[in-house]
């Protein structure tokens, strides 16, 4: 019984090596070329992030230091087109429009030219920038509102007015603020008391803490309604 056994367990092992053998006759070069463009592709993505795009990153950060500076000076003029020896951020947007510094140029670039009264400008580019950090981007929603205001067109400021305060509710102090300038919006500028109560009522139910949350009855009280609890 051993000797047969032994003999079954021979002729499996045969049988075994010869399935494999034959699977690799068959899909061996498959393998090989699958092997060859993951290990190019991995190989291709790690030199991309390790010699192109962090060093471009690192170097957009670089060079955007000045434009920042002359923005927290508020110098549109200089923050937007450099001062000759240093870029501005429209040239950082132009050579670096794919990094994470080229993206916040934008929104900086928006911001500028809402100052310098060119809300068709600032709209251009703040519609380019997508932000990871929730404040900043409420804060391009909200520039974007007084840009389209500026213009006249009141019904885009309320959605973006609304799309601000929306964005990021645990900053309750900005949130605030942008929800009272739709609920003005509405009320004063856009004659839509329905509107205009249903966000008076919203701004004193999630923030009842803040300036704006305070005044809410005031202005719901112009639009006739003092009982606000039901």
């Amino acid at each position: 019984m051993t000797d047969k056994k032994n003999v079954q367990e021979s002729m499996h092992d045969e049988i075994v090596i010869a399935k494999v053998k034959n699977f690799w006759t068959k899909y061996s070069n498959p393998i090989m070329i699958a092997s060859a463009v993951i290990i190019l592709v991995v190989g291709g993505w790690y030199i991309y992030q390790n010699f192109f795009k962090n060093p471009k990153e690192t170097k957009a950060t670089e060079i955007m230091f000045k434009a920042e500076e002359y923005y927290r000076l508020d110098s549109a003029n200089l923050a937007l087109n450099g001062d000759g020896q240093n870029w501005g951020f429209l040239k950082i947007i132009d050579k670096y429009g794919g990094t994470k510094a080229g993206n916040l140029a934008n929104f900086y670039a928006g911001d500028c030219y809402i100052k310098l009264n060119e809300n068709e400008k600032a709209l251009k580019y703040l519609k380019k920038f997508s932000g990871d950090s929730k404040p900043v981007q409420a804060r391009a929603y909200k520039l974007m509102a007084d840009a389209y205001a500026e213009l006249g067109k009141n019904a885009d400021a309320l959605n973006y007015y609304k799309k601000a305060a929306h964005h990021f509710e645990k900053d309750a102090t900005n949130s605030a603020e942008y929800l009272f300038y739709a609920a003005y919006l509405a009320d004063r500028v856009l004659k839509d008391p329905k509107e205009a109560i249903a966000l008076y009522k919203e701004l004193k139910e999630k923030f009842p803490k803040t300036n704006q949350g305070q005044e809410a009855d005031n202005y719901l009280a112009q639009l006739g309604v003092y009982n606000t609890e039901n």
